[in-house]
């Protein structure tokens, strides 16, 4: 499963609203590079049959069947990285580099 935040959603529509892409899904690729880390690619999307279909927080989201194993349990989020500068990010316990964020540890 794949999984917005409230704030990621939020983003995702208001691109969706700008681009004039309402209705569409929000298509999730991703591949690893040369050190092993993923690397992303997202946009707006038709849905085919073949594709994995979820939704989270009233956003559609589609994903390859190949990506399956590399993205279950994704949690995609948008946030302030630097003052005044918003970013997705990804956070995929799947990925080799990956490193819980400080409040999501238990």
């Amino acid at each position: 499963m794949i999984k917005l935040t409230q704030v990621a959603a939020k983003q995702v529509q208001a691109a969706a609203e700008q681009g004039a892409m309402q209705g569409m899904a929000l298509r999730i690729a991703v591949k690893t590079d040369d050190t092993g880390a993923f690397e992303y690619g997202f946009g707006f999307d038709q849905t085919t049959e073949e594709d994995m279909q979820f939704t989270s927080e009233g956003i559609d989201i589609v994903v390859s069947p190949a990506y399956a194993e590399l993205v279950r349990d994704l949690v995609i989020d948008y946030v302030e990285i630097e003052p005044g500068k918003h970013h997705f990010i990804f956070l995929n316990p799947n990925d080799p580099n990956y490193v819980p964020p400080k409040d999501m540890e238990n």
